[in-house]
């Protein structure tokens, strides 16, 4: 998409400029040229959304993310926000060769950080390198990373003879170091599930701490001088005093820190800060100091009940706008302002021939002549798809409607006029202007979908079958694969060895009438032997030892066998049946898995092609598929759906409520965009004439996918 920045006109240097918020990131992209830019967005998702856009069109673009926590709460941000942080602040350290540009959302501009942060040199890991495995242990415990036995979150170390797992917060994996003496021989990613490496580590790896507040001696020093002082905060300060690592010791930060700056002062030289929507930034900046205070007085009024006490009132941490105002003037930064409206009477309002493109609402023929009509008045015309099997599947139906395309999967040079540049693009929506004949549109501009590429690089490991502690309540029944069923009692933290963990303790049966329960202490780095009890009846706790569960699981492997043998026959029978063998994946089939916008897990690809293979054998399937909110069964069904349409069939989608069958509808109908199938949705929420039409729909072929609750199984349908 960088061949468009060229077309798009210069901005002043300071000014507000009015423009529809679909070319903020190309703006942005040709103003980072002349000067680093720090770009101020309203909230945290909008700055997301506009590093991922602003890095298809600059080389440069670093994030600057808020904590998601206030100043006087107990709790410490993530490590991965806290390590995106600090890297923006090293990368602004170094010599660039174009212009950073540094998105932040208001709450992080206002925030003010310590002012040694990211000035303290880097640890870099390669493969060859001398480096003391001791030495490692040390500085990772000085970054703030957590020793465990079993490394499975981020920010968590383990070491085991010569090698060393760690989980660094800005991976989507965590890393396993091989010693050799004092030499780092091999370093690869592994699975958190099963604990195994799967791919090298290419290139150097960087350590950035996983906490803002590293305990150093000084800090040490200061905690144990002023705990006297401050009492509220005296058990936390003494933790500190004694370099203890703990949840929630940022809010200590105000009491230990003297010296802070804002991202404004580690900003370039000839920086412009660039507020997306200048009114509304104000407005969440109050909000976010009127929320802190709220929360401060709420926790005030809490201590008076017996709660905990805030530790302090979070002034200094936050600036007020005409502090960052001030700031702004300090540091000699110019400033711009982009937003979607503004008065013509404003002095040093500039208002941009650009508009946002019409949603087509899936309209594939106003598509076409809107396409056709920019293509005859000379515009530069740009067409872009989340994927390239939605590229091929959409230069079908442009040529197939006589429209002159090119594909370019980035589109890396000036596009020429007189026809469609069809091209790969992770931008959401698209814009057009008269005066430069610029015509760019998106595939969500057609469609509609919010199909999103953010996360597609990750990849969910497959989950392990294990309990959450946090979900049980104390008497609830567990079954432990070894000694069967026994009843909870409570997460209980210990340290043996000088290693701190977690355990379950689960209580069984007394060996002897009249004496205490025997409980057993169950790591939760083991957790995958323990289940939670679902069985319908109040059930009897074993005894340790008895024999109980080797005879109830005995029990249990005679009546499997005995319904399998059912099975079996049930199973022959249905082979036996005549059915429907659906034909191989056609290039469509390909198309539509291929403009899925995210990186199926294996579960989901294995299970998705169990299906297709069940309906291409000559009897009829028997499946049920289980799974978690999220994790892509709704996709399943719109792959089958799909392939059993390519052989002229229809497509009943049986839902249990009217609401899953809006949200359904929708998401299949987003889904098909750019394919000649049509679905509709049958509940009772249709009216009397739109059933009809539905339903004339299904007797005449012309409605290939119907999703509908029980109203499809009347005898009219």
């Amino acid at each position: 998409m960088r061949g468009l920045i060229p077309l798009l006109p210069m901005i002043d240097s300071q000014s507000h400029i009015v423009a529809p918020a679909s070319i903020y990131p190309f703006l942005l992209a040709r103003r980072a040229h002349d000067c680093p830019l720090l770009v101020i967005t309203s909230s945290s998702r909008s700055s997301e959304d506009l590093v991922n856009e602003l890095r298809e069109l600059h080389s440069n673009v670093l994030e600057f993310p808020a904590w998601e926590t206030l100043p006087h709460e107990r709790l410490s941000p993530r490590s991965d926000t806290v390590a995106k942080r600090v890297q923006t602040l090293y990368e602004l350290e170094k010599p660039h060769t174009t212009f950073p540009v540094v998105v932040t959302p208001v709450r992080g501009a206002i925030h003010r950080i310590i002012a040694e942060l990211g000035k303290s040199p880097l640890l870099q890991l390669e493969i060859g390198k001398e480096q003391s495995l001791d030495e490692l242990v040390r500085h990772l415990s000085a970054l703030a990373y957590s020793r465990t036995d079993l490394v499975e979150r981020r920010g968590e170390f383990a070491v085991r003879g010569g090698i060393v797992d760690l989980f660094l917060p800005l991976n989507d994996y965590p890393i396993r170091i091989d010693f050799f003496g004092d030499e780092i021989e091999d370093i690869s990613y592994f699975e958190v599930a099963d604990q195994r490496t799967f791919k090298p580590v290419i290139g150097s790896v960087e350590i950035f701490p996983c906490r803002e507040l590293l305990i150093t001696k000084e800090i040490r020093h200061r905690a144990l001088e002023i705990a006297d002082s401050v009492p509220a905060a005296a058990e936390l300060l003494a933790k500190i005093g004694e370099g203890m690592s703990f949840e929630g010791m940022e809010s200590l930060i105000p009491l230990l820190i003297d010296e802070t700056q804002t991202i404004l002062s580690k900003m370039p030289a000839n920086t412009q800060i660039v507020f997306i929507d200048e009114e509304r930034i104000k407005s969440r900046a109050a909000d976010l100091l009127a929320t802190n205070e709220e929360f401060l007085n709420a926790s005030w009024s809490n201590a008076a009940h017996g709660a905990v006490a805030p530790i302090h009132d979070g002034s200094g941490t936050y600036m007020s706008w005409e502090s960052f105002e001030s700031e702004i003037t300090h540091c000699n930064l110019t400033r711009l302002n982009l937003s979607p409206f503004g008065s013509d009477l404003s002095e040093g309002t500039e208002f941009l021939d650009y508009a946002a493109i019409d949603p087509m609402r899936g309209d594939i023929e106003r598509t076409i002549e809107t396409l056709r009509t920019a293509i005859e008045a000379h515009h530069t015309v740009v067409f872009a798809t989340h994927g390239h099997g939605m590229l091929e599947r959409y230069a079908g139906i442009f040529r197939g409607a006589d429209l002159p395309v090119q594909i370019s999967e980035k589109l890396l040079a000036v596009p020429t006029k007189s026809c469609i540049h069809l091209t790969t693009s992770i931008i959401t929506h698209g814009f057009e202007s008269s005066t430069n004949q610029i015509f760019f549109m998106t595939e969500r501009d057609l469609t509609g979908s919010k199909g999103s590429v953010k996360d597609s690089e990750r990849m969910p490991t497959k989950r392990k079958q294990a309990i959450d502690p946090l979900e049980l309540r104390a008497g609830d029944f567990v079954v432990h694969e070894q000694h069967g069923i026994g009843r909870y009692i409570e997460l209980l933290e210990r340290t043996v060895g000088g290693v701190t963990r977690e355990y379950v303790i689960i209580e069984y049966a007394p060996a002897k009438r009249g004496q205490p329960g025997d409980r057993i202490f169950v790591p939760t780095d083991a957790l995958e032997q323990v289940s939670k009890y679902v069985g319908g009846e109040t059930p009897t706790v074993h005894r340790i030892g008895s024999g109980e569960w080797q005879k109830a699981k005995g029990r249990a492997r005679k009546a499997v066998r005995q319904i399998a043998g059912e099975l079996i026959r049930l199973y022959a029978a249905r082979t036996s049946s005549p059915g429907f063998a659906f034909s191989p994946d056609t290039p469509w089939q390909r198309e539509l898995e291929d403009s899925f916008s995210y990186i199926e897990t294996p579960d989901q690809l294995s299970t998705i092609n169990d299906v297709k293979e069940d309906m291409e054998r000559p009897y009829p399937m028997d499946r049920i598929i289980c799974g978690d909110v999220g994790y892509g069964k709704t996709e399943i069904a719109i792959r089958a759906a799909f392939k059993a349409v390519q052989d002229g069939k229809q497509v009943a989608v049986l839902v249990p409520t009217t609401l899953l069958v809006q949200q359904h509808g929708k998401t299949f109908t987003e889904r098909y965009a750019g394919f000649p199938l049509k679905v509709a949705g049958l509940s009772r929420f249709n009216t009397a004439k739109e059933g009809k039409e539905i339903l004339a729909g299904l007797a005449n072929g012309s409605i290939d996918v119907v999703v509908g609750t029980h109203r499809i199984l009347s005898n009219d349908v």
